[in-house]
């Protein structure tokens, strides 16, 4: 049942890449759901990780993010709110806005990793929200220590700098 998610990535992220915006399937919501920025920095520990990206709503409606899983791991959404982490169930893809995960901020925790994704490889996560359909993305593995140049923009991949 998990296999499905696999090519759908393929045609997700083809489709983002080209079009810089969700397809039509969220476009009956209301929300209209980009993702952008992902990456996992390579973890130091070979059962958790740390994953960020950006996702962009330029829809009239806002969604929410209610979970991500993997075949990776267990994943849970943490926020962090003056330099506390706690784990949430949901958080708000604002209309007109966006939902950034990034490191000090909000970001995806992978516990239980099934193996330690090293530089070079990828992490499949599927995005379930509230209202749209969900939505598969891979995360580059990337350094321990990388920092994104495009500041979280939603608005461009990493060039692979």
């Amino acid at each position: 049942m998990r296999r499905r998610p696999a090519l759908a990535a393929v045609a997700v992220i083809g489709a983002l890449a080209l079009a810089g915006c969700g397809g039509s399937d969220s476009a009956a919501s209301g929300a209209e759901l980009s993702v952008g920025t992902a990456y996992m920095p390579q973890p130091v520990s070979a059962s958790m990780a740390a994953g960020f990206l950006t996702i962009t709503n330029e829809g009239d409606s806002a969604d929410e993010l209610t979970s991500v899983t993997s075949e990776a791991g267990e994943v849970t959404v943490h926020e962090t709110v003056g330099g506390t982490m706690k784990e949430v169930d949901r958080l708000e893809v604002p209309a007109h806005g966006r939902l950034v995960f990034k490191s000090g901020g909000n970001h995806l925790m992978f516990e239980k990793l099934k193996q330690q994704p090293k530089q070079g490889q990828s992490v499949a996560v599927e995005l379930h929200f509230a209202h749209s359909d969900p939505v598969t993305v891979k995360l580059p593995v990337k350094a321990a220590t990388y920092q994104p140049t495009t500041g979280h923009s939603g608005h461009s991949e990493d060039s692979g700098h």
